[in-house]
C-alpha cells in the first residue's frame, strides 16, 4: 500500500462524533478496515443499525434515476446532456455496505450527483454492487462547466480491449423503423440498426433478428454524446437485471449535512429488482432510466416514457423491456397487460408505489392493496441478508476488499476529472450537423478502475454467448462527396433521412431525383420527359389526335405530336413520380420483373 492510499484511509477513518446509522461514523469504518475483534462484519453493527429510519437531513427515496452503470438505455439520436445553472456539489465520500452479492466478477461502483428538476436541486444516486459485463470497462459520467452553466455527460461501458477513444462527428438521423420481415420464430428478438463510421463517412448497418438468451440482455451498438464528439459503443451482452447485483435507493441530502468536513454515507436500502422493471420509465433527455411513481400524465409531457411505449415511438431501444418481452414470448397478451397496468396506476394514485422510504414504512405490507399493487419496493440490506431462499445470495465483504473499495471513490473521481479535461479539449465537434466533415479525434484515456473479467477467463457456464453480427455487410453509396451516408444493399425496412432528397430502391441502384418530372406507364419502362408532350398507351401505341386524320397500325411504334385540346387517353394510367415502398411490394420490384417479361414478348 503506497503513501497516498495510507493517507486516504487515515482520512476516512477519522472519528466524527454524532453521526450514526447509515451516516457512518469514521470509527465504525475504522473497525471494519482494521478488522478489530468484536466488531465483525455484520451490517447491523454499523450501516444497518438503524436502517429503518431516516437520519436528520437525509431523505431516502423509493423513486428516481437508476445508476447508469447498473442499467443504460439506447437513444437512436443522441443529444447533448442536460444543462443546469447550479454547480454540482463535491462527490460524497461513500462507503460500500458490509455485504455484497456473491460472485467473483462483482464490485462496487460509487454514486454521483443527478439533477432533480422537481426539487430544482441535486440528489445523490447511490452506488451499486454490480456484476460487471464481461470484457467491458466503465467510463464514468461527469458534470462539466460550460458557458450556459453545468452540463451532464453520460457514462458508458466501453470495450476493455480498446486502448484509445475515438471521437466522431455527429451521425445522421436514424433510419431505423423496426422489423421489416417476420421473426424466424418466437425465440428471436429484433436488434435495431445503427450508423457505422467507414472510410471517412457513415454507413447504415440494418437491423436484424437474433436469437434471445435467458440470462443475458443484448445491448446493441449505439453512440454516446460528449463535448468533443460522439463515441461509438459496440454491441455486447450484459447480465439480465436479476443477475446484475444490488441497486440502492437514491437520497436527497440537506446541503448543510454533506458540506461538513469528513462527512460520509453508506447506503442500506435496497430496491427490489423483481419490481424494478414493473415501475420503469425512460427519459432520453436525461439519458437515464427512472423507477417508481412517474405515472402522472405531466411526466409524459416532460419526456418520461413508460417502458412499454418507448420503443413503439421509435425513440430508441430498451434492452430491459426487450428481454422481458422475450421471456414472455409465449404469452401473446403480455405486452397488452403491461400497458393496462401502467394505465391503471396512472388513473389510481393509491395503486402507485410510495415515493419515499418513510412513506413505504407507513404501509402495512399484509394488506390486500399492498400485495396486489406491489407497493413494498425496497428492503433494508440487513433484512435482505436474513431472508432464506431469496434470489440474491449475500456474502460478507472481506477486510482486503474493504480496504480496496475505500479508495474506489477517489479512483473513479480521478478518472472523471481526466475525462472531463480531455473531452473539453477540442470541444465543438458535437456542434457539427449530420453529414458535415470533421477531424476525427483519438485520445488514450487512463485505464478504468472498473473492468469486467475478460470473456476468455470466465468459465464456460459463466461466459456470455457469442456476439451478434449483422447479416448485411454490402454497402451501396449514395451520390455526394465528403461525409455522405451510404445504405446497405437490400435494406427494405429503412428510409432515407429527410435531409436527403433521394430514394434508393432495393435491389436497384437507380436513383430518381425529385427534379425529374416523369411519367412511367405501368408496364412500359420508357420514360417520357415533361418537355415531350406525348402519351403511350399500355399495350397499343395507336394515338388519334384531333388534328391528324390518320391511323396507326397496332404494331407501329411511331409517337404522335403534341395534342393541345385533348387530355390523356382514358386507358392510360399514371404512377407516382417516385417509387414507393410498401409491405407487399417495396420499391416496385415486382413491376420491374413484369417489364422484363413484356419486353421479351414484344
Amino acid at each position: 500500500m503506497n503513501t497516498y492510499q495510507l493517507k486516504t484511509i487515515r482520512r476516512l477513518t477519522r472519528p466524527v462524533p454524532g453521526l450514526r446509522a447509515r451516516l457512518i461514523t469514521r470509527g465504525c469504518l475504522a473497525s471494519v478496515l482494521v478488522g478489530m475483534a468484536g466488531y465483525g462484519w455484520a451490517t447491523n453493527r454499523c450501516a444497518g443499525q438503524e436502517a429503518d429510519k431516516d437520519a436528520q437531513g437525509v431523505e431516502v427515496l423509493t423513486r428516481g434515476p437508476v445508476h447508469e452503470a447498473f442499467a443504460g438505455m439506447v437513444t437512436f439520436n443522441p443529444a447533448p446532456g442536460v444543462i443546469v445553472q447550479k454547480a454540482p456539489p463535491n462527490a460524497i465520500e461513500e462507503v460500500p455496505p458490509g455485504e455484497r452479492p456473491e460472485g467473483t466478477n462483482v464490485t462496487w461502483i460509487p454514486g454521483y450527483w443527478a439533477w432533480d428538476d422537481e426539487r430544482n436541486d441535486f440528489l445523490w444516486v447511490s452506488g451499486t454492487w454490480r456484476a460487471l459485463p464481461p470484457g467491458r470497462a466503465w467510463v464514468a459520467g461527469y458534470w462539466g462547466k460550460i458557458t450556459d452553466g453545468y452540463q451532464w455527460t453520460s457514462g458508458y461501458w466501453a470495450n476493455a480491449a480498446q486502448e484509445e477513444t475515438t471521437y466522431l462527428p455527429a451521425p445522421p438521423a436514424t433510419v431505423e423503423e423496426g422489423p421489416s420481415t417476420k421473426a424466424p420464430s418466437r425465440d428471436y428478438g429484433w436488434t435495431p440498426g445503427s450508423w457505422l463510421w467507414r472510410d471517412e463517412r457513415y454507413a447504415w448497418s440494418p437491423g436484424y433478428w437474433a436469437q434471445g438468451r435467458a440470462d443475458w440482455d443484448w445491448m446493441p451498438a449505439h453512440y454516446v454524446w460528449t463535448p468533443r464528439g460522439y463515441v461509438f459503443v459496440d454491441g455486447y451482452w450484459d447480465y439480465s437485471v436479476n443477475r446484475r447485483g444490488m441497486l440502492f435507493a437514491p437520497v436527497y441530502f440537506d446541503s448543510g449535512l454533506y458540506s461538513r468536513s469528513g462527512y460520509s454515507y453508506s447506503p442500506s436500502i435496497v430496491l427490489d429488482l423483481a419490481l424494478l422493471a414493473e415501475n420503469l420509465f425512460l427519459r432520453p433527455d436525461y439519458h437515464h432510466y427512472y423507477f417508481g411513481d412517474y405515472y402522472d400524465n405531466s411526466y409524459n409531457q416532460n419526456g418520461y416514457f413508460a417502458a412499454y411505449a418507448y420503443q413503439s415511438n421509435r425513440n430508441g431501444y430498451d434492452p430491459i423491456f426487450s428481454h422481458q418481452r422475450w421471456e414472455h414470448r409465449q404469452d401473446r397478451n403480455w405486452a397488452q397487460s403491461v400497458a393496462t397496468t401502467y394505465a391503471y396506476r396512472s388513473a389510481n394514485v393509491d395503486a402507485r408505489p410510495p415515493r419515499t422510504w418513510n412513506a413505504m414504512r407507513a404501509i402495512d405490507p399484509t394488506t390486500a392493496a399492498a400485495k396486489q399493487n406491489h407497493l413494498m419496493v425496497a428492503t433494508p440490506i440487513d433484512q435482505l441478508a436474513k431472508r432464506k431462499g431469496g434470489t440474491v445470495r449475500l456474502q460478507a465483504v472481506t477486510k482486503e476488499d474493504r480496504q480496496a473499495l475505500a479508495l474506489r471513490g477517489t479512483e473513479v473521481q480521478k478518472s472523471r476529472d481526466e475525462r472531463r479535461t480531455l473531452e473539453a479539449t477540442g470541444a465543438g465537434t458535437a456542434a457539427l450537423k449530420p453529414g458535415e466533415t470533421a477531424a476525427i479525434g483519438k485520445v488514450k484515456l487512463s485505464r478504468s478502475p472498473i473492468i469486467g473479467s475478460p470473456v476468455a477467463q470466465l468459465k464456460k457456464n459463466q461466459a456470455p454467448p457469442a456476439l451478434q453480427k449483422s447479416p448485411s455487410a454490402k454497402l451501396i453509396e449514395q451520390p455526394g462527396a465528403g461525409n455522405s451516408a451510404t445504405m446497405p444493399h437490400g435494406d427494405k425496412g429503412n428510409l432515407q433521412p429527410e435531409s436527403r432528397k433521394t430514394e434508393v430502391t432495393p435491389r436497384d441502384t437507380r436513383i430518381q431525383p425529385e427534379f425529374r418530372k416523369t411519367e412511367v406507364t405501368p408496364r412500359d419502362t420508357r420514360i417520357q420527359p415533361e418537355s415531350r408532350k406525348t402519351e403511350v398507351t399500355p399495350r397499343d401505341t395507336r394515338v388519334q389526335p384531333e388534328s391528324r386524320k390518320t391511323e396507326v397500325t397496332p404494331r407501329e411504334s411511331k409517337v404522335q405530336p403534341e395534342r393541345s385540346s385533348r387530355g390523356p387517353d382514358k386507358n392510360t394510367q399514371r404512377v407516382p413520380d417516385q417509387p414507393s415502398k410498401s409491405k407487399s411490394n417495396p420499391g416496385g420490384n415486382d413491376d420491374d420483373k413484369s417489364d422484363k417479361k413484356d419486353h421479351k414478348k414484344g
